[in-house]
């Protein structure tokens, strides 16, 4: 029972690893802005974006919306991840992952009332996006795989 207990606040502190990431680069970006704006990394460069709404800008100007639905999301996930004991390793990446990201972006929400945006791909034409949204997006690869691997 400890050895399982050990493995979910293992996964439930990457979460936390990945929140304190990503706070930590938009506070750079938000308060240091003049000195990283437009910097140039080859594949991306820096700007600087307050994003009121979600993925894309939808539901733009929704904040107590967006805040609840990210809200109802984290204690969700926090749930499947203590409760539910049918989850592999696999999914309890997926889950931390995500759970850092909706966290991080959630906390921009709740008290900015709008998410911190700042890196700009240069490859493509992307919507700019910050460390959170790299976060859900792993986790939610790392699901969509394991379902293929899984309904093979």
């Amino acid at each position: 029972m400890i050895n399982k207990m050990q493995t979910k606040l293992y996964f439930l502190s990457l979460s936390i690893f990945i929140v304190l990431i990503d706070q930590f680069t938009k506070y750079l970006m938000f308060y240091n802005t003049k000195l990283f704006i437009n910097k140039d990394f080859v594949l991306f460069k820096l700007d600087l974006v307050k994003n009121y709404g979600a993925a894309f800008n939808i539901f733009s100007g929704s904040r107590i919306f967006l805040s609840l639905i990210s809200i109802f999301f984290s204690i969700l996930i926090i749930y499947f991840i203590f409760r539910k004991n049918t989850l592999n390793a696999f999914d309890l990446y997926s889950y931390s992952f995500i759970l850092g990201g909706t966290i991080g972006n959630g906390i921009d929400r709740v008290y900015k009332g709008f998410v911190v945006d700042f890196i700009n791909l240069n490859i493509i034409n992307f919507p700019v996006f910050n460390i959170a949204d790299i976060s859900i997006n792993i986790g939610f690869i790392f699901l969509l795989y394991n379902i293929f691997k899984n309904n093979r």
